[in-house]
């Protein structure tokens, strides 16, 4: 172990040396109350005049909807938390959903062809990191391009058009794209994600590396921490959770659309900064950056609920958005003051 890890591993000075032993799911639950609140708002405000939106089938459904783009964040927010930023995700989503698609229209087993997608993911966000830093370019501007780029190689391979004729009775799309005892297996994968991801990000060295570089990143390289690396890592990281989307929504839709993601990029940032995920870098919060989803999710089909003209659509997302954020903050401020 070399110095710089042990510095990484010990307690600060504003840390207790009992830290650890802090750590618990109520603390938590604690960091990520002010967003789960407001999640629970928008659910009460939809739901006291239209109690069939609270109908299972109706949350299951708003729930299914909203696993790519958690997904894309949950690895949104380790680009983030070091100050980077991943805007080729939509891109890298259709790509892989393409490659996939045609990897089975060909023969290739769909559960074989899994492990490709989520190669390709993996190979799509180390290109990024690997731009991004012998360019010396900002992340920003390097997956903008990429965005672009990916989108148009998934464009050109399927020949702008929809990849179909998959062996839909393969228990890959009656499972994947079906539901595990009344769920949807995209909401278990979910969930899976998300506690691997959060215990990566609060309890690991990587976590550790990757939140010291985003809330100092000269005293990080002063350190010796591996900037480059983790920077890698963690757009790497990014392209697999994106992947792991994109394979779950060729089971689901059962078929290959080169278009699918637009906009994409932009709904996982704004879930992971709704979370409580900075762009300033330094922290970051997998669950948080879920319920921000989540909360774009309701709020798109709380508005089919309230006959809201489809024009409108945008203005009122972006208007729950800033009261989110705001309504976090103000929480967080809070309890800052009270500690």
């Amino acid at each position: 172990m070399t110095d710089t890890d042990r510095a990484l591993d010990a307690p600060s000075a504003r840390e207790p040396a009992d830290r650890g032993r802090r750590f618990r799911p109520r603390r938590l639950l604690r960091d990520e109350f002010g967003v789960l609140l407001v999640l629970a708002l928008l659910l009460a405000v939809i739901g006291i005049p239209y109690p069939d939106f609270l109908g299972s089938d109706n949350l299951l459904s708003t729930a299914q909807n909203s696993v790519y783009i958690s997904l894309m964040a949950c690895g949104m927010v380790f680009a983030l938390a070091m100050r980077e930023v991943d805007l080729s995700v939509g891109g890298s989503y259709a790509m892989c959903l393409v490659a996939g698609a045609l990897l089975i229209r060909e023969g290739a087993a769909p559960w074989l062809a899994l492990p490709a997608v989520l190669l390709t993911g993996i190979v799509l966000g180390v290109f990024n990191g690997v731009v991004t830093t012998l360019l010396a370019l900002p992340s920003f501007i390097v997956t903008l391009g990429t965005l672009m780029l990916y989108r148009g190689v998934g464009l050109a391979i399927a020949d702008g058009k929809q990849i179909t004729d998959l062996p839909l009775d393969d228990s890959y799309f009656t499972l994947a794209g079906g539901d595990l005892a009344g769920v949807p297996f995209a909401l278990w994968v979910l969930a899976a994600v998300v506690a691997v991801l959060a215990v990566v990000l609060t309890r690991t060295r990587f976590g550790a590396r990757v939140r010291a570089i985003g809330s100092n990143p000269d005293a990080a390289a002063f350190s010796g921490l591996p900037i480059a690396r983790t920077r890698i890592q963690a757009l790497a990281l990014s392209g697999l959770t994106t992947a792991c989307a994109a394979a779950l929504a060729l089971a689901f839709y059962g078929a290959g659309d080169p278009t699918l993601g637009q906009g994409y990029e932009l709904q996982a940032i704004a879930a992971c900064i709704i979370g409580g995920t900075p762009l300033a870098g330094g922290r970051g919060s997998v669950v948080g950056a879920v319920a921000g989803a989540m909360i774009l999710s309701v709020v798109a089909s709380g508005l089919v609920f309230f006959e809201v003209p489809i024009n409108w659509t945008s203005f009122a997302t972006g208007g729950v958005i800033l009261l989110a954020v705001a309504a976090d903050s103000a929480l967080r401020r809070t309890g800052r003051r009270r500690r």
